[in-house]
């Protein structure tokens, strides 16, 4: 690695980030960055980084570094610089093609997340008049100098093909959820594409950095810490509380902010994992259920169907979704989901009720069973279309609890979409206090089709046997 000055001048430097780096409080940070790029360290340096990190240093620069640590503790920041220093300090000409082009990537769940990293960079080459005269274009989301890319990214695999990554910055990479269903590790899935992209330049220095407070016991960050953290070797896990990092934090306000919701509190604040939710279901027991290639089954005249509804108002965040199954075999062996509908907001409830009762109708279904939290309103409209509406007389979690057996019994057959999958492989189970369990999707997730659709498959089985007994079968 070709590199103009070493990382721990280009951050204190006056003439260069000084200005936003100085002062007791970033030391820690200053100790981390100068082991993580392999540069030496004084006596009482090296005391402190064996704290920080549980291991010695590592004999060369990193090839990725990951900080689990709590929040307002300096880590967008910190992030910040390492891309301002190696956009701006290190030479990667040498090892590209003519016209190729080094990328420096600021990576979250979404553009606007990923756009504060990009701020704080933007706002160094601002204000220092030595980064600012290496500019040749500047966009919203992109920064041009002379062979370096400096850009905005989402967490989508499919934004990285065909380029060149010096850097990436894995903004928050703990709580990335798919955006669109296609997969359920948004995480696993970037971190598997980054590495063919950062291959070209990894002799020159290219480098990953995960950045985010802690959660839930799972997900790329989770398996590098137990991998990595407190091991030999050149990826770097730095796992620790906020104030570790940011002793300026007010503590009395931590605690009042961690005595509303302990379990929250210890992670944010703490870096401790969270105990209190868990996945709901293995991927591989989905996996097992889906049909390939399987998107919807056609009526039979020889089948009774069953629906579940989720309304939805149209004007808010959820999705109004259908579900229609059936069941196959005397004995209910196997419980087939025929067909999913999902009307995404902004719609008319008017609009979308026909639709539904439409397709209800098209399978024989004349009644349909919906959220009992839902209203008045489903039923009346559902009824002026010739549909009974039904209330669910389970909640959510108590169908999720009932679909838990039939999914992990291989009793069921569910369509191959990657909204319903990612949506069922994204519930989490919580625990709150005093033990009680609840059955969600986890933050900034959604779970309106996979709610119809485990709603059909419960209901369908006590539903046929009420229908049996009356000899309606």
């Amino acid at each position: 690695m070709t590199a103009l000055c070493g990382i721990e001048r280009f951050v204190t430097d006056p003439e260069l980030l000084g200005p936003w780096f100085n002062g007791d409080s970033w030391s820690n940070w200053l100790t981390v960055l100068k082991g993580a790029f392999g540069e030496p360290l004084s006596e009482s340096e090296h005391r402190q980084f064996v704290l920080l990190a549980e291991r010695e240093p590592p004999d060369a620069r990193v090839r990725e570094l990951w900080c689990a640590i709590g929040r307002r503790a300096g880590k967008d920041s910190t992030a910040s610089a390492i891309a301002t220093y190696m956009a701006t300090a290190i030479d990667w000409s040498p090892y590209l093609r003519p016209g190729e082009r080094a990328t420096i990537l600021c990576l979250a769940v979404d553009r606007q997340q990923a756009a504060l990293v990009f701020s704080y960079i933007a706002g160094y080459f601002d204000r220092v008049p030595m980064l600012g005269a290496l500019v040749n274009r500047r966009t919203d989301d992109t920064i041009e100098l002379e062979h370096v890319d400096i850009m905005v990214a989402t967490c989508s695999y499919r934004s990285l093909r065909g380029k060149t990554v010096a850097l990436a910055i894995l903004d928050e990479c703990a709580f990335w959820r798919p955006a669109d269903g296609a997969f359920v590790s948004p995480d696993v899935e970037v971190y598997s594409a980054l590495l063919p992209c950062l291959m070209t330049l990894r002799k020159a220095g290219a480098l990953i950095i995960g950045i985010s407070s802690v959660y839930r016991r799972a997900g790329l960050l989770y398996d590098k810490w137990q991998d990595h953290h407190g091991k030999p070797g050149d990826v770097l896990v730095i796992k620790a509380p906020s104030r570790t990092f940011n002793p300026t934090l007010d503590e009395a306000a931590i605690v009042a902010d961690m005595a509303l919701d302990p379990a929250r509190g210890a992670a944010e604040w703490l870096s401790e994992w969270r105990n209190d939710i868990a996945a709901f279901v293995s991927r591989e027991a989905v996996e097992a259920v889906i049909i390939p290639g399987r998107r919807e089954l056609l009526p039979r005249a020889d089948v009774r169907y069953f629906g579940f509804c989720d309304p939805a108002g149209g004007s808010g965040a959820d999705a109004m979704t259908l579900a229609i199954c059936h069941v196959e075999g005397s004995a209910a062996e196997r419980r087939i989901l025929d067909c999913i509908r999902e009307w995404k907001p902004h719609f008319s409830p008017e609009v979308v009720v026909e639709e539904a009762a439409a397709t209800l109708a098209q399978y024989g279904v004349t009644m349909v069973t919906g959220d009992r939290y839902a209203g008045d309103w489903p039923g009346e409209r559902f009824r002026s279309h010739g549909i009974d509406y039904i209330s669910s007389e389970k909640h959510k979690s108590e169908i999720y609890r009932a679909f838990l057996s039939i999914l992990n019994s291989a009793q069921c057959e569910l369509l191959d979409d990657p909204r319903l999958v990612g949506q069922l492989i994204g519930l989490e189970t919580k625990t709150a206090w005093g033990g009680r369990q609840s059955i969600d999707h986890g933050l900034g997730g959604h779970d309106d089709l996979i709610n119809a659709a485990a709603g059909a498959l419960v209901l369908s089985e006590s539903s046929r046997s009420l229908l049996a007994w009356r000899g309606m079968l």
